[in-house]
């Protein structure tokens, strides 16, 4: 059976703080002489990806923006992907519409929670980086947001249930990420993983299954529907809590030394 890997990239493919990958590269290495695609599936966005999958040494799909849509390079598929259409030099599945609506919902609700949480499209670059750490292109690589909006908190975390919920009640799917609430419209990482994999069995006419590793909450949905869930664990907080039972792991490592662990067992030395 082929098999697919759906993984997050800040605090699970890349560590937390430094966003280095280099305990994973022998088994991306490995996982590439094998032919089984590494799919990053992240909240980041496609000006991000465009060069770090480079930097990492991934050719193929990939998804940004925690689910909203998912890029596939030509020549991936034998056929056009279902559903897409050519964007930026890649065959482009969309899953929501742009940012601009969810700006102005945090307009509104500014007036209510207006000092406890700052967003990306308020910030300047200098900002982005400080509660970010990262260098300067790589801040406005990260402002170059297509479909939802990273917001900071700064109160309470009973308030930032309120904040979530007065958010959810105009529309938004909030998710939280490592460090921000995403927030966009309905969308997540599972849903983007669930096409991929019928368009991927579709095209190739064979079964596949999906491993999805991650450390966040907005890894769940993946983490559900994936055949084999991975919860990479982190430094910062809990493993994220999953309804499934069957085929759920969680790694003893964190960060990219989890990473390299849980699918040399899973993967490699099968």
């Amino acid at each position: 059976m082929k098999t697919v890997i759906f993984t997050d990239m800040d605090g699970t493919l890349l560590d937390h703080e430094t966003y280095s990958f280099e305990p994973a590269r022998p088994t991306l290495e490995e996982l590439a002489a094998a032919k089984i695609p590494v799919i990053p599936t992240t909240s980041k966005t496609f000006a991000e990806l465009i060069d770090l999958r480079t930097t990492i040494g991934l050719n193929g799909p990939f998804i940004i923006e925690n689910g909203a849509a998912i890029y596939i390079p030509h020549g991936f598929f034998e056929q056009k992907p279902s559903g897409t259409t050519w964007q930026d030099g890649f065959w482009c599945k969309t899953f929501i519409s742009n940012k601009g609506y969810w700006l102005k919902q945090l307009d509104i609700v500014k007036l209510e929670f207006g000092s406890e949480f700052n967003h990306f499209s308020n910030m300047d670059i200098s900002e982005i980086q400080k509660v970010t750490g990262l260098d300067e292109i790589s801040a406005a690589k990260a402002a170059q947001r297509q479909f939802g909006e990273p917001v900071l908190w700064l109160g309470s975390d009973e308030r930032k249930q309120a904040f979530i919920h007065a958010m959810t009640e105009r529309g938004a799917n909030p998710l939280e990420g490592g460090r921000f609430i995403h927030i966009s419209g309905e969308c997540n990482k599972g849903t983007a993983l669930t096409w991929f994999m019928e368009e991927y069995q579709r095209q190739l006419a064979e079964a596949a299954q999906a491993i999805a590793l991650g450390d966040g909450k907005n890894d769940i949905a993946m983490l559900e529907v994936a055949d084999i869930a991975v919860r990479i664990r982190s430094t910062h907080h809990q493993p994220p809590p999953l309804d499934k039972e069957d085929n759920v792991y969680t790694s003893t490592l964190t960060g990219p030394e989890g990473w390299r662990e849980m699918l040399n067992q899973l993967v490699l030395e099968i």
